[in-house]
């Protein structure tokens, strides 16, 4: 039966800390600190016993797991029976290292043995104590060290950097989106003033939200125009339409101009701004105001129950170029509200809007895409990167300040 002893390398493996190394060395020989210490000086360093092959296996990987080199050697045939294995590690082995001479674990000095350094004054004792409670602690410092290899602060840096530049590039994308195309963008042939003709259809009756609603054509209406402001009448502010008068059907208010107004590009030149039912129109410039058309331009109440015509009238944006045709109607319903229609594009003030009962919608000219485009991808990105933002603060082991 062939036998094997183990010889130290004095060499650390690769990634192994010498303080846990020398720790453990000491504990699974019973060594102290000092001799541990001058055990791993880079010479090799044979055990005394032999063993068989798998308890020298064993026991290298015992002092592998602690971070020492160690072979296994075959020992040559003998007459006398190998120690067990437990001897290895049972009496501390003859290292064969000179006892006469021990070197310090803190300032390497060498000196003759005894219970302090004579450099550094440390006392062994109790610097072995610290070095075994590293060696307990390198397990759970080694998983922390683990769990801190993602690169929070990297990650979290890049993150703030994305959120930020996507932030300012939706603030300002959101502001280009709703500029006003020059006139020659629009299709100036189809500007012109809206048809308004007399109507055969008869008064009839349509259903919105459990509500039945009274219709009452006054004239076929058709009008191509440039929208320069909105209002969705089922904003949460707008408690006019949806709670007090049961309006489900006015989904939309539309300010719109046409003709000269966009030919000569004046309608660049004025403000706009819709609220409940008002289109509110206004300019610093007094050329602009006396070049401006004020009859070439209407605030719409549109109406519609139509599912596919309510999602085209809500695709329309300022800047567009639309065609709407319908019906100039007035309309009621049973609680108590109804709503008139103007009829001609001179007037002024309450009561002049248009109520257009629509049955087809279109949008003729897209405005401002790339810009629209650029808001959404934009506001998502800064929405991502905040999310981001906030897993990290959570996440990410706190660090204490040197």
């Amino acid at each position: 039966m062939k036998h094997y002893s183990l010889m130290l390398t004095g060499e650390l493996l690769p990634d192994a800390r010498r303080h846990a190394a020398v720790a453990a060395l000491a504990e699974l020989l019973r060594l102290t600190l000092p001799q541990a210490d001058a055990t791993l000086n880079g010479k090799p360093r044979p055990l005394n016993g032999t063993l068989t092959y798998e308890r020298a296996a064993d026991a290298k990987r015992r002092f592998e797991a602690a971070g020492i080199g160690c072979q296994i050697l075959e020992e040559a045939p003998r007459p006398v029976q190998p120690s067990p294995a437990a001897d290895a590690f049972a009496s501390p082995p003859d290292l064969r290292v000179e006892t006469t001479k021990v070197r310090c674990p803190k300032c390497d000095h060498e000196q003759p043995p005894g219970d302090t350094c004579a450099r550094c004054g440390i006392v062994y004792a109790k610097f072995e104590q610290m070095q075994r409670r590293f060696a307990r602690a390198a397990p759970e410092e080694a998983a922390r060290e683990k769990a801190d290899s993602f690169p929070y602060r990297v990650a979290n840096q890049l993150l703030l950097l994305l959120f930020l530049s996507s932030l300012a590039l939706a603030l300002w994308s959101h502001w280009k989106k709703d500029q006003l195309p020059p006139p020659d963008f629009y299709d100036q042939a189809r500007l012109e003033e809206p048809r308004q003709t007399p109507t055969d259809t008869e008064p009839f009756k349509i259903q919105a939200n459990a509500i039945t609603y009274d219709i009452e054509p006054l004239f076929d209406y058709a009008l191509d125009g440039v929208v320069v402001s909105l209002h969705d009448s089922d904003a949460f502010w707008d408690i006019y339409h949806r709670k007090d008068w049961k309006d489900f059907i006015n989904i939309r208010d539309l300010c719109v101009v046409w003709g000269d107004n966009v030919a000569s590009g004046v309608f660049r030149d004025m403000q706009y701004k819709n609220t409940t039912w008002t289109c509110w129109i206004s300019t610093a410039d007094p050329v602009a105001a006396e070049r401006f058309g004020w009859n070439q331009l209407s605030n719409n109440h549109v109406l519609s129950h139509d599912e596919y015509i309510q999602k085209a009238i809500k695709s329309a944006e300022i800047g567009d170029q639309i065609h709407f045709s319908g019906k100039l109607a007035r309309y009621s319903h049973a609680g108590g509200f109804q709503r008139g229609t103007s009829t001609t594009r001179t007037d002024s003030g309450n009561g002049a809007c248009e109520t257009v009962y629509i049955e087809d919608f279109q949008i003729t000219r897209k405005s401002n895409t790339g810009w629209r485009l650029t808001y959404r991808l934009s506001s998502a990105l800064a929405v991502l990167a905040f999310i981001g933002l906030a897993v990290i603060f959570f996440v990410a082991p706190y660090r204490h300040r040197e």
